[in-house]
């Protein structure tokens, strides 16, 4: 069994850390460093550069969670890249990912290469059921996901407060997942790497938390369906929310329709909106299933995707 791991404080280069990960996240970058823990993941192939926006899927919502089937589905399905969950907690130590395993993590490595897909993020959904702020062990669980990460050369990693952390509801927490968060970010600097969180809170009051954190390795990453489930306004809330804060977007709504009928999800307005804020990267598709066929994975993924390579790629 590993040994425990515990947070601690230190001192990091912010100035440093920022400009390189707001250029490589700008840039959509998950290229893997040819040094150190990442040298197996310089050869993953990504999709070119040069695209502003790339699109990836979600392997749980795939029904693929962490198998490799989900690499040759995501191709299939005309995606860029695939963000990879480290599966389930329950009442395990740590998640349940085999991902740590070289053997394993070489296979989803080469697979990708052979594909030419890339990485966007590592999830951690586990948490959208057990609490941030009050889990014992959470330490670990992050630190195996950074250390993943590093491993396989990704940049992002998905961090959503679920709903027991969520702090319009549970507003008390919000002390301890400051306290937490600010020590993930000691590591996630030192690792050269980005923590997303996903809250319940609206863009002013999530601009402030992550102010409050205080590090360039905790940012937002943006749900379009939170906003529009609460009545908010998108567009303002990215706006709000800023360029810098934003790593990623789950780019898709609740179920029902898919992106191309959505009647309150103006895409191409969207796009606007995130062009003229200087935003590039990942937009991942995560739901916008049609109601009618919600089980069909293919048909769906496939219909959402291609869409937002129409709007966002031109394709």
């Amino acid at each position: 069994m590993k040994p425990a791991h515990t947070f601690e404080t230190g001192s990091y280069d912010r100035r440093r850390f920022l400009g390189h990960m707001t250029g490589a996240l700008t840039a959509g970058w998950l290229g893997a460093q040819s040094t150190g823990r990442a040298a197996e993941a310089a050869t993953v192939v990504a999709t070119p550069a040069s695209l502003r926006y790339r699109i990836a899927v979600c392997d749980w919502m795939i029904l693929k969670r962490q198998k490799l089937g989900a690499l040759q589905l995501t191709k299939d399905i005309g995606a860029d890249g695939v963000e990879v969950d480290m599966g389930g907690l329950g009442d395990r130590v740590t998640f349940d990912s085999h991902l740590g395993e070289p053997e394993v993590r070489t296979q989803f490595l080469d697979k990708a290469r052979e594909l030419g897909l890339g990485f966007s993020s590592l999830a951690m959904s586990g948490f959208y059921a057990q609490s941030f702020a009050e889990r014992p062990g959470v330490e670990r669980m992050v630190q195996d996901c950074i250390d993943t990460m590093v491993a396989m050369g990704v940049k992002v990693a998905f961090l959503p407060l679920g709903v027991q952390g969520d702090l319009v509801k549970r507003p008390e927490l919000r002390p301890a997942i400051i306290a937490r968060l600010k020590a993930v970010a000691v590591r996630a600097e030192a690792a050269g790497v980005v923590i997303g969180i996903e809250t319940a809170l609206d863009a002013k009051a999530e601009a402030a938390l992550l102010d409050e954190i205080g590090s360039p390795a905790i940012r937002s990453y943006f749900n379009f369906a939170n906003a529009l489930q609460h009545g908010r306004d998108l567009h303002a809330e990215l706006r709000t929310l800023g360029r810098d804060r934003i790593c990623q977007i789950h780019s898709t709504d609740e179920d029902g329709v898919w992106l191309q009928d959505n009647q309150r999800l103006d895409l191409l307005k969207v796009k606007q909106t995130l062009d003229a804020m200087g935003w590039g990267g990942w937009l991942v598709v995560e739901r916008s299933r049609d109601a009618k066929d919600a089980r069909n994975v293919k048909r769906n993924f496939s219909a959402n995707v291609a869409y937002l390579k129409t709007v966002f790629q031109g394709s």
